[in-house]
């Protein structure tokens, strides 16, 4: 898919990796890099797929526009843990990614001083205190149980659920730090009552207020 209305694109250039360096040494996986232009939008996107072994060539990854991004409020140890998921799913570590993704809540749990070991019990909290609805309760549950089954040997974790594990974790993340707080802005401007709790980011504990 290059853009949101799914339309195929048309292949402007493409070049292939044989993944030795000058020296004929291994350097990296054989990769097809292609640059497309989308056929109904007419923008472009720059994507690449490599052989790592197995049947055929790996499902194509988009290097640009970037496919995913969080809010600039996540703090930056949570940004770290997102990164490295993401470069996980783009090495095909879909068990990997998952169960960085997994980290994604427990740090988010502990900095907003959720101190349960129990990532169950750590995210009920979270829904007590306002930080999280019912929907991001079921979907960070789903994150739990796919992030415990991508550590433990013999589970398998496909393409599409380490993809779908980002996407919502993505949406988590900017949900109890950007939005909260953007929504808590707009609240102040037009003088409404009512404010959400503020995210915490130093990881003390106590309510948010």
């Amino acid at each position: 898919m290059i853009c949101e209305s799914a339309q195929a694109g048309t292949v402007v250039a493409a070049m292939n990796w044989s993944g030795r360096d000058s020296g004929g040494e291994w350097a990296s996986p054989p990769a097809e890099y292609a640059l497309l232009r989308c056929n109904a939008c007419g923008d472009a996107t720059l994507q690449v797929r490599e052989d790592v072994g197995g049947e055929g060539m790996d499902q194509p990854v988009t290097v640009y526009p970037a496919p995913r991004q969080i809010g600039w409020g996540v703090p930056d140890a949570l940004r770290q843990v997102w990164t490295e998921a993401t470069k996980c799913f783009e090495a095909s570590a879909y068990a990997a990614t998952v169960v960085m993704v997994r980290r994604t809540l427990e740090g988010t749990c502990q900095l907003q001083g959720v101190t349960e070991r129990n990532l169950s019990t750590a995210l009920g909290k979270m829904k007590e205190r306002g930080l999280v609805d019912e929907t991001l309760m079921q979907w960070s549950t789903a994150l739990r149980i796919v992030g415990n089954k991508g550590a433990h040997f013999g589970d398998h974790v496909s393409r599409q659920d380490a993809e779908d594990a980002l996407h919502f974790a993505e949406a988590f993340l900017n949900h109890v730090y950007v939005l909260r707080v953007r929504f808590e802005e707009f609240q102040q401007r037009v003088g409404t009552p009512t404010r959400p709790p503020a995210p915490r980011t130093d990881g003390a504990g106590g309510h948010a207020s």
